[in-house]
């Protein structure tokens, strides 16, 4: 389903008349956790990831203010259905921790309308999460860029650190969790960077599974939609080899990947 971008805000009071600013919103099966979701894409984002396939969703203002109410009206009209593929809700971005009012709302709902819910984060921001959100979250999707403190500075701008000490707290709750990292040839896959990750990601305990995902250059229409500059433009896809190769890492040190 294409991702629809969402109105003002109807309603206010209470917490799920907290309003934050969503990018858009959309269905998706296998992708953003467990069975069918409805997803919700929140505006604004620290980091500037370079291989980043959204970067529409960097800046808040280019969302919509939109209550929590609102959101949680729409994610009611497919509950049946996302029910029955066994799925639930899950709050995106952009990062959703730069909102955790309004994403801690929208989290709460969702559980009190019976769905299983997920937080897709960098884990960047994963002090401003407090437990009453984290409680309000079934399954963290935990994007971690690399484990090389100089790689993630050179790919995301940022520092590693809080994400690492971000993981540590959702282990220290037992809190499970599904680690992301994508696989950018010349970026990230350097040897002593994978099994730095694999064995930081099998030490915690929580880890239910670790995506590998393949870069992809299908964000590269919006960087030049946007007039950015897009530092992935000459790098090629992994190959089936190259993915194959990392997984192995993270299997050889006792972790389930796809």
């Amino acid at each position: 389903m294409t991702a629809t971008t969402v109105g003002p805000p109807q309603a206010q009071g209470g917490p799920t008349g907290i309003t934050g600013s969503v990018h858009s919103w959309d269905l998706s099966t296998g992708v953003d956790g467990p069975g069918t979701r409805f997803v919700v894409f929140t505006a604004g984002c620290p980091l500037r990831c370079v291989y980043c396939h959204n970067p529409d969703t960097w800046q808040g203002r280019n969302g919509r203010r939109m209550s929590a109410a609102d959101v949680l009206a729409e994610a009611s009209r497919y509950t049946k259905f996302i029910g029955a593929a066994g799925g639930g809700l899950t709050v995106s971005g952009g990062e959703p921790l730069l909102q955790p009012a309004f994403t801690r709302a929208v989290l709460a709902g969702a559980k009190d309308l019976g769905l299983h819910t997920a937080l897709d984060t960098s884990g960047y921001l994963g002090a401003r999460a407090d437990d009453e959100l984290l409680d309000a979250t079934d399954l963290v999707l935990l994007d971690i860029k690399s484990f090389d403190r100089a790689i993630a500075r050179r790919v995301t701008g940022g520092s590693i650190a809080p994400t690492l000490a971000f993981a540590g707290r959702l282990a220290a709750r037992h809190q499970l969790v599904w680690v992301r990292f994508v696989l950018v040839p010349g970026w990230t896959d350097d040897s002593a960077n994978v099994a730095g990750l694999a064995t930081f990601v099998a030490s915690l305990g929580n880890v239910e599974r670790v995506d590998v995902l393949p870069f992809h250059r299908l964000g590269a229409a919006k960087y030049a939609a946007l007039g950015l500059d897009y530092r992935c433009a000459e790098v090629t896809p992994p190959t089936a080899g190259q993915l194959d190769r990392v997984r192995a890492e993270f299997t050889a040190a006792g972790l389930h990947t796809v």
